[in-house]
């Protein structure tokens, strides 16, 4: 399994820069951060940054999305920073929530999504295409970023299976996880590709810690993140059709307060149960952390991104870093 880490833009620039040069000097091989425009800062300049102040971390958007910007743009944008970065760029990409959302509109469909993506591997790798009947190329273009999507339904998973390098889980839970995995499957498997060559990533917070109790404070607001994209899900699938361990606990959710996206203090977590942050976070002492990790990289995880949003992040990457990254590292090797 490989780590990364993903940030929120709301940091100043000088801890930004300072968090990712831990993260690489303590063996994380990704960087990851936000794409939200209107609540944080906008993205690009800072993984321009984020690739000079970095050697060989591979960097990305988790995630932006084919309707905030024009994707001609977005190619663009990862043509320049592959060049920037010596080709360390990934393209982390889904639906759009917040960016949209916060915007007063909805996510895009999946068709839509899934022809985005064939666009942005046609633009990055330098191919002509016809866009709206007017031929357009990136002259200066040559490799395609690795493109990772991010889902949770049936329909984008199974086209994701179809087009992606990766897949984006926003959660922890090793069974909802082997859920998801089973539709790119079934996705790659109907496209005729190598379903082991697909990545797997499962994006979540931790907190490390001996109080479980205080734990389950700093990533609550996590699950509560979660709920928007599985009240999408309840409103466009039927019941039988998605497992209860995902919908059944938002069912007392209220309003969602946009503003307070990701924050610990957030009012938006009041609804989420200890069981379901138990499920979707790692959370407490680091033995049982790394026993979590075991399970996820049996459910088919190949990289754990660690949302680093929780409060005292220096602190807690140092933490995980020392005592759960470096410590799962050291129990399979051995074995």
């Amino acid at each position: 399994m490989q780590f990364g880490f993903t940030l929120k833009p709301d940091l100043s620039i000088e801890r930004l820069l300072n968090l990712t040069r831990l993260a690489e000097a303590g063996g994380m091989q990704y960087g990851w951060i936000f794409d939200s425009h209107v609540l944080w800062k906008e993205p690009f300049p800072l993984l321009t940054l984020m690739a000079t102040n970095t050697r060989n971390m591979r960097l990305g958007t988790c995630v932006t999305n084919p309707a905030t910007r024009d994707i001609t743009v977005t190619a663009s944008l990862f043509a320049t920073l592959n060049l920037i970065s010596g080709g360390r760029m990934q393209l982390g990409i889904g639906r759009g929530d917040s960016s949209r959302r916060v915007l007063g509109k909805k996510p895009v469909g999946w068709k839509e999504l899934e022809a985005a993506v064939r666009t942005f591997r046609d633009l990055t790798s330098g191919r002509q295409i016809d866009y709206d009947g007017q031929p357009t190329k990136l002259t200066w273009a040559e490799t395609p970023p690795p493109i990772w999507i991010a889902g949770y339904g049936p329909k984008v998973l199974q086209m994701a299976g179809r087009v992606a390098d990766g897949i984006i889980l926003q959660f922890a839970d090793p069974d909802l996880i082997s859920w998801c995995v089973g539709f790119v499957r079934e996705g790659a498997q109907a496209a005729g590709r190598n379903f082991g060559k697909i990545e797997i990533m499962a994006a979540a917070p931790s907190w490390v810690s001996n109080d479980v109790k205080l734990a389950r404070e700093h990533v609550r607001w996590f699950p509560a993140l979660v709920s928007n994209h599985v009240v999408d899900l309840v409103n466009r699938y039927k019941p039988e059709d998605l497992p209860a361990s995902l919908t059944g606990y938002v069912r007392h959710r209220g309003e969602y307060d946009y503003l307070h996206h990701c924050e610990v203090d957030s009012d938006n977590k009041e609804f989420v149960t200890d069981e379901v942050v138990d499920r979707f976070c790692l959370l407490g002492p680091a033995q049982a952390q790394k026993e979590k990790l075991k399970q996820l990289a049996a459910a088919g995880v190949t990289q754990f991104n660690l949302y680093l949003m929780s409060g005292d992040e220096e602190e807690q990457l140092r933490l995980f870093q020392r005592e759960v990254m470096a410590g799962f590292h050291r129990s399979t090797t051995a074995k």
